[in-house]
C-alpha cells in the first residue's frame, strides 16, 4: 500500500469590509463626481470589490455651498482581472487613462442619467460599458 499525505490549512480566512474615496474630480461647472472602491465580503469571506461613482451637482450661494447626488453608480467586478485593477485602484489612486474614461465617458453616461426616475436599457448598458472600460484600460 502506498503512503499519502493530505495537508488542510486550518485557518479560518478572513475579509474586512472597507470604503475609500479614490477620486473627486469637478468635470464642469455646477458637477463633481467621487470615485470610491469598496470591498464587500459574501457569507464564506471571499471578498466582493466594487467601484464606485457618485455623481452630484453642486451650488454655490455666497459662502455656502450645496451639493446634491444625483446618479449613484455601483459597478461589481466579474473577474480577476477586474479585481486586481480596482484592488490596485484603492492601493495606488485612479491612474491618467483611467480618469480620463472617468470624465470622458462614464460623467457623460451619468449625467444622461440625472433627473430620469428610470434609465433607459441603452443608459445603463454605457454606463456599465464605462465603468468595465475604467478596470480594464491600460494603466502602465
Amino acid at each position: 500500500m502506498a503512503s499519502g499525505i493530505k495537508v488542510v490549512n486550518t485557518r479560518k480566512k478572513v475579509c474586512k469590509p472597507f470604503v475609500l474615496e479614490v477620486m473627486v474630480f469637478s468635470p464642469e461647472s455646477g458637477f463633481k463626481f467621487k470615485v470610491i472602491v469598496e470591498r464587500s465580503c459574501t457569507p464564506k469571506a471571499d471578498p466582493l470589490w466594487k467601484l464606485v461613482f457618485d455623481l452630484f451637482e453642486v451650488e454655490v450661494d455666497g459662502d455656502e455651498v450645496t451639493e446634491t447626488q444625483l446618479v449613484h453608480v455601483s459597478f461589481t467586478t466579474s473577474t480577476a482581472v477586474e479585481a486586481e485593477a480596482v484592488q490596485l485602484m484603492a492601493a495606488e489612486g485612479v491612474k491618467p487613462a483611467q480618469a480620463r474614461v472617468l470624465i470622458n465617458e462614464v460623467h457623460p453616461a451619468a449625467k444622461a442619467v440625472a433627473g430620469s426616475s428610470a434609465p433607459t436599457e441603452a443608459q445603463k448598458k454605457a454606463l456599465k460599458e464605462g465603468m468595465k472600460k475604467v478596470v480594464s484600460v491600460e494603466v502602465s
